[in-house]
């Protein structure tokens, strides 16, 4: 595999499984030093060993991205023996399990929670990384599909995902003078470990309503956050880029 990453050092948050893990490993096989920014330390440890074991350069870094003070910490750690950063990935969020309950439902606890770690994470992890990001570097935030058709009985997750786009281009305006591109993600339903338990009769209504009429799987996506870190994509900025087989156009 083309090696276009070498020399550059990635940070993805959430690495540890699922499309986060997917990603830091599409990134180092290509040549890329991952930072996997994780908060379950066995998670973390796993994934780097993984890598490690294929002969790719990966780090895990424990963060709480909820945390002004863990944050910073991992940025440190994160910059420690580079002169710079080249990419960051915001994928850490909430996601497994919050859905079931409706707008009346939701308690005060569990939206703050929601927007605590998806939204202020998001925006902490940028406002620690992006100062110490060479000119000409690149964020990936990853919000979802549902903002696009408003899923029911997540109203707190989807509305966390929206306001990630907004900071999306907001950012994109802000980081733009130095050349930083900042370009927001959003996958759709996609087999892993966050999305074991959805019954397989919504599976099927899913892939029914994509024109892709198939399950979505993590390399499906990697890719495309592997576009958006390279120089393939270095005129692109201020970006909603939905990778879902057509279940949502915009």
């Amino acid at each position: 595999m083309d090696k276009r990453f070498s020399g550059r050092r990635i940070v993805v948050t959430g690495a540890g499984r699922g499309l986060g893990f997917s990603y830091a490993e599409r990134l180092c096989r290509e040549g890329a030093s991952v930072i996997i920014a994780e908060i379950d330390p066995a998670l973390g440890s796993e994934a780097e060993a993984s890598l490690k074991a294929r002969g790719l350069d990966a780090r895990f870094v424990q963060v709480d991205i909820s945390s002004e003070s863990s944050v910073a910490e991992m940025a440190r750690i994160a910059r420690e023996g580079c002169d710079g950063i080249d990419g960051l990935v915001t994928n850490a969020g909430w996601a497994n399990g919050v859905g079931g309950k409706t707008y009346d439902e939701l308690t005060t606890e569990v939206w703050d929670r929601m927007m605590a770690i998806n939204v202020r994470g998001t925006w902490l992890t940028v406002r620690a990384i992006a100062p110490m990001m060479r000119d000409g570097g690149s964020i990936v935030t990853v919000s979802s599909d549902t903002i696009y058709w408003g899923a029911p009985r997540l109203l707190h997750y989807v509305t966390s995902k929206s306001a990630i786009v907004g900071m999306t281009r907001s950012l994109a305006r802000e980081l733009g003078e130095r050349m930083i591109r900042v370009n927001c993600l959003l996958p759709g339903l996609t087999v892993g470990e966050a999305t074991k338990g959805i019954p397989e009769e919504r599976w099927n209504d899913y892939a029914q309503k994509q024109l892709l009429k198939r399950k979505q799987m993590p390399d499906d996506v990697d890719g495309v956050v592997a576009f958006l870190m390279s120089d393939d994509s270095k005129f692109i900025t201020g970006q909603t880029l939905a990778v879902d087989g057509g279940f949502s156009m915009h």
